[in-house]
């Protein structure tokens, strides 16, 4: 049984806080960012030493995996002073990284050292050529080695996630699928969220769903549903073959509010209890309001648990509800 404080309106347990430590980024991925991003001023970000508090309330109400995102968490200058203190915190079981993977040749073994056991990759194909346009900028061959340095590094868990747009790198699927099967890592198909207006594609016509993603693997590979749970929303498959899993990300096509047992933290300090919504709390002021009074702070999110919605609402006759980029929140 969960020890948590932290429950909503519905019962829910929250238990897992995903926490962006910079809207930064070396890339330009599509469905992520627009080309000409205009970053936030210094002011408006939260310290390390804010985002290491915030992480330590958590874990006092009871939270038991903390994911540290993005932008690109690693391009943040001392950040791994900061993965050195969260991954020392008391009660902390699951402590995870997403990243474009383009600093890990540099950071594995120090990542590793600092407790992280679980890293979620972004690679949406294998094609140097169509990594450079989906990225705007980045070279796949450095992602690659450092995956190399993560599981070098011995990082226990390791994960490749794949946004899928129609068109665009739906037949880069089972590549994909038979990279990960070499390397002995799993692998999550995501459907693109509707997060900020891009410019770069119409997310109507690139629209490719999990449900599409699992019948293009299973003619090749036979799949069997699994029960395994990472404490994410991934759904997952497994190979009779191999040890690698599929998983499945499905916000349109397969909700998966009723059993949502996280909230985010954005750069700015912003407690998002939906991702598809925009009611938030100010963490960042209520530590800077009240000289980082940790009981103070653990008190406004307890008392924000009961404003946590029964589900995400990202569309509303076909419009975008929600205007802030992927880079703010953390993928």
């Amino acid at each position: 049984m969960s020890k948590t404080q932290l429950v909503d309106q519905f019962g829910r347990e929250i238990t897992y806080v995903r926490m962006s430590v910079t809207d930064r980024c070396d890339y330009r991925c599509v469905y992520c960012m627009d080309e000409k991003m205009t970053f936030l001023p210094r002011e408006d970000v939260m310290s390390l030493e804010e985002i290491q508090l915030i992480a330590q309330a958590f874990t006092e109400l009871g939270v038991t995996k903390i994911r540290l995102t993005g932008g690109e968490p690693l391009v943040r200058r001392d950040v791994l002073s900061l993965f050195n203190g969260i991954g020392s915190l008391p009660g902390l079981k699951d402590f995870c990284l997403t990243t474009n993977g383009s600093q890990l040749v540099k950071y594995a073994k120090q990542l590793k050292d600092s407790g992280v056991n679980r890293i979620n990759i972004s690679l949406d194909t294998l094609n140097p050529l169509l990594f450079k346009s989906l990225t705007r900028i980045g070279k796949v061959e450095q992602v690659l080695e450092g995956i190399d340095a993560a599981i070098e590094a011995g990082i226990e868990n390791i994960k490749i996630n794949a946004v899928v747009l129609k068109g665009r790198n739906d037949r880069e699927i089972m590549s994909l699928v038979d990279y990960v099967r070499s390397k002995g890592i799993n692998i999550s198909f995501i459907e693109e969220m509707p997060l900020g207006t891009v410019s770069s594609h119409d997310r109507a016509e690139t629209y490719y769903s999990s449900e599409d993603i699992l019948k293009d693997i299973s003619e090749v590979y036979p799949l069997t549903a699994s029960d395994l749970n990472t404490g994410g929303p991934s759904r997952y498959w497994t190979m009779s073959d191999r040890a690698s899993k599929i998983g499945f990300i499905s916000p349109h096509s397969n909700n998966f509010c009723s059993e949502c047992n996280r909230v985010r933290v954005t750069v700015k300090g912003e407690l998002l209890l939906c991702l598809g919504n925009e009611n938030a709390v100010d963490l960042k002021q209520i530590v800077r309001d009240n000289d980082g009074d940790v009981e103070v702070l653990k008190q406004h999110l307890l008392d924000a648990m009961s404003n946590k919605p029964k589900e995400h609402h990202f569309t509303v006759d076909g419009e975008v509800q929600v205007v802030r980029f992927m880079n703010m929140t953390g993928g």
